[in-house]
């Protein structure tokens, strides 16, 4: 279970780190329509995982807008957001200990977290609105990710092993091999 927990908030910490431009992502002239239905799958495929962060937030933001005529809602939602955030996504590996006086491990606070979220989501009576939101916000992130190109993005990959052979730099710029 502790594993479990370790990669969940690894994986959190992982699309925390991703983010991207918001420039680069709403690039209007990145726009194009897919030649083929593999074309807008790999596309789709391709932004998901280089946008992840901007797609994430962009499902939450969605997800706030339908509750614009639920305002406490909206609070509770932001708080519980923060708590996440704050209390589980953002610390070190060490457990939580508040004051010197409780220590919580991973699984007691994300179970608190989830009962949280939980409690809030059913007391408020959004649970619809929320199945709502996140079929537009499928749906907003499916067309966004099989129309936005991929071209421009493939040398912005500078973590990859692999980067300066993608780029277009020719090979005397790039250091090239000289006779002895």
């Amino acid at each position: 279970m502790s594993e479990f927990l370790s990669n969940l908030k690894e994986a959190g910490q992982t699309v925390i780190s991703t983010r991207r431009p918001w420039s680069q992502f709403l690039d209007l002239s990145a726009l194009s329509l897919p030649s083929s239905l593999s074309e807008a799958t790999t596309r789709l495929s391709y932004n998901l995982t280089f946008f992840i962060f901007n797609y994430a937030l962009l499902l939450f933001l969605i997800f706030l807008l339908s509750l614009i005529y639920h305002p406490l809602t909206i609070v509770l939602f932001l708080i519980v957001f923060a708590a996440w955030y704050f209390l589980y996504f953002s610390r070190d590996n060490e457990p939580l200990n508040f004051f010197n006086l409780v220590t919580l491990d991973d699984r007691i606070l994300l179970l608190i977290l989830g009962v949280l979220s939980v409690v809030v989501l059913l007391s408020t009576g959004v649970l619809l609105n929320l199945v709502v939101s996140m079929a537009v916000g499928a749906a907003v992130v499916c067309l966004h990710g099989a129309l936005r190109s991929t071209e421009d993005l493939v040398g912005d990959d500078q973590e990859s092993p692999y980067g300066p052979m993608l780029s277009d730099t020719s090979a005397a710029a790039a250091g090239a091999y000289t006779r002895v």
